[in-house]
């Protein structure tokens, strides 16, 4: 997963964000799923920085409008 801080997401325009958005959406499901079914993650934080990443969006979002 690429860093996901605000001064990157600021920079891309609404649309990217949206594409953006949908792909951590699905990133987080099958996290998600994979911890439901009881297999180890590479990683046991992706999905507390996912859930995070998809806020900040949402949360660009809400200030544009």
């Amino acid at each position: 997963m690429a860093k996901n801080n605000a001064k990157t997401l600021r920079k891309l325009t609404p649309e990217e964000r949206k594409k953006k958005l949908d792909d951590l959406r699905k990133e987080l499901q099958s996290a998600r799923a994979i911890n439901a079914a009881g297999g180890s993650q590479t990683n046991p934080m992706i999905i507390r920085e996912t859930r995070r990443a998809i806020a900040r969006i949402l949360t660009m979002q809400r200030e544009e409008q």
